[in-house]
């Protein structure tokens, strides 16, 4: 098993404590001490209000914020969780990721999604009702990107006549790419492009919000993980498919709680079980003394013990 951060890159109610670019790499550099094989941040580049009132946070830029974290560490994974990506233009994201990857030495994971937020798509200009059917050509324009070849596109919006992207990304022939969403098609769009899957735990009473399927227990999960398996097989795929998944019950609270630790410690072989291969875990505290003593007791209690058997 393995392990993502969550950093704090929402935290605007404490921007002090954690968004800064000291925060930024105190705190990485300590997921990286504790274990952890990943950090990972979220992108929501213009939140309406509503949705904020309803639980939803603010993020700092994806990249941005990466690549502080990048400049303050050695080893650790760069994972965005998600990034959005017919939000943006794809040649745009295709330089970005390869910037951060090359800048980093090749520790980037591209954790994308669909999105689901249609307020935001409306901010920022972008189509809605067709974004799935966007994210899957934004997929194939960014791997004809970094190729580093000479590309050519006639198919508008993107008409492209001989274009190259250089330096291409470390990872060749690019970065991981890992889907989120509990759904079919992400299952699908994951095995036809993709490295990894990125479900989430899911209420029933979330899923007109959200608009992917429940995921309630690890029974679920499970389950979901073996269409995952079927689907690649019957697409002709043998190669392992990572599966990342939001540990269920872990609070996110201004108070951490280290028996919460030892629970998702306790269950670490139901979740390779039933066949995920990391676990993303999301964290709060007060202040950034707090954060920084909840990711060292993490590091101790959990990944040390999961890591040594």
């Amino acid at each position: 098993m393995r392990f993502s951060l969550g950093l704090p890159t929402d935290r605007v109610d404490r921007p002090d404590e954690f968004l800064t670019a000291a925060a930024v790499a105190e705190v990485t550099w300590a997921a990286e001490k504790a274990g952890f094989d990943a950090v990972a941040v979220t992108d929501h580049p213009f939140p309406q209000d509503k949705w904020l009132a309803r639980g939803g946070h603010q993020a700092l830029d994806p990249m941005v914020a990466l690549s502080f974290a990048a400049a303050r560490s050695e080893r650790i994974r760069l994972l965005t969780n998600v990034f959005v990506l017919p939000y943006r233009n794809p040649f745009l994201t295709a330089r970005a990721v390869a910037s951060l990857d090359v800048l980093s030495g090749g520790r980037v994971i591209l954790g994308a999604a669909v999105g689901y937020l249609r307020s935001e798509f409306a901010a920022l200009g972008v189509g809605y009702e067709d974004r799935g059917e966007r994210t899957d050509r934004a997929l194939e324009l960014m791997k004809k990107a970094w190729t580093g070849d000479s590309v050519t596109v006639t198919v508008p919006p993107y008409v492209v006549q001989e274009h190259t992207m250089r330096p291409q990304p470390v990872q060749r022939p690019h970065p991981p790419i890992w889907f989120g969403g509990n759904s079919k098609r992400a299952i699908e769009r994951t095995v036809r492009y993709g490295n990894g899957w990125m479900p989430i735990p899911q209420s029933a009473k979330a899923v007109k919000l959200t608009r992917t399927p429940a995921i309630e227990s690890i029974d679920d999960l499970a389950g979901r993980v073996e269409l995952l398996r079927e689907t690649a097989g019957a697409a002709g795929r043998a190669d392992p498919i990572d599966v990342c998944f939001v540990p269920f019950g872990l609070a996110m609270t201004d108070s951490p709680d280290p028996g919460e630790y030892e629970a998702v410690g306790e269950q670490i072989d139901a979740y390779s079980k039933a066949g995920v291969t990391w676990l993303s875990v999301p964290m709060r505290a007060g202040n950034r003394d707090e954060l920084l003593s909840a990711i060292e007791d993490f590091g101790t209690n959990v990944i040390g013990p999961a890591k040594r058997r």
